[in-house]
């Protein structure tokens, strides 16, 4: 896989799917990236496990904080790695010990380590790398836009639901209620010959 480009399909298959996110080198910290993520996914519907060795224990928001990832006592979706590269590798290898192993590994912004991805994806695994997850859903469900930030989800297509053009994710909201504005989406592109 290219690892320069990721498909808004990919990115977008990754975050309808994934349910348990597990954040390596999560804070509770409140002025720290990891907490503004972590706080951000898990408004979302996500359930998030921190994992931190040094606050193993404590709580951030509400979640316990464990050790390390074998110590998580439900199955983990997406490992979000929030640490720097020279660690992503030793990461990887701890999620593939992992019994039912995740499907995605997920590298924060600035991180990149090509051999934990190519380990990651010769056993299975779907592998995202400098990118963000808030900021990739916040993207793609056109949350961003409301400040003025091209999403590049917007298209000079007519809307397909009521005249607007408004791409969401699949997900229950905190608030409850579901939308499957992606899937409509989808199937408006195919009908129009896009895919």
């Amino acid at each position: 896989m290219n690892h320069d480009s990721y498909s808004d399909g990919y990115i977008r298959g990754i975050l309808n799917t994934v349910k348990t996110i597990a954040m390596v080198g999560a804070s509770e910290k409140e002025n720290r990236p990891s907490y503004f993520v972590f706080k951000y996914l898990l408004e979302r519907g996500y359930t998030m496990i921190p994992i931190n060795p040094v606050r193993a224990g404590r709580s951030i928001l509400g979640r316990r904080i464990y050790a390390r990832l074998g110590d998580v006592p439900e199955p983990i979706d997406m490992v979000d790695i929030f640490r720097s590269a020279r660690h992503a590798l030793p990461i990887v290898e701890e999620s593939l010990a992992l019994n039912p192993r995740p499907q995605v590994i997920w590298m924060q912004l600035g991180i990149r380590n090509d051999e934990a991805a190519a380990l990651a994806e010769s056993n299975g695994l779907k592998v995202v790398m400098n990118r963000c997850p808030k900021i990739e859903y916040g993207r793609l469900s056109s949350e961003i836009a409301w400040m003025g930030v091209n999403t590049r989800t917007i298209s000079a297509k007519k809307g397909t639901v009521g005249g607007i053009q408004r791409l969401s994710l699949n997900r229950a909201s905190t608030r409850g209620g579901e939308t499957d504005a992606a899937a409509a989406a989808e199937r408006a592109a195919r009908e129009d010959g896009d895919t």
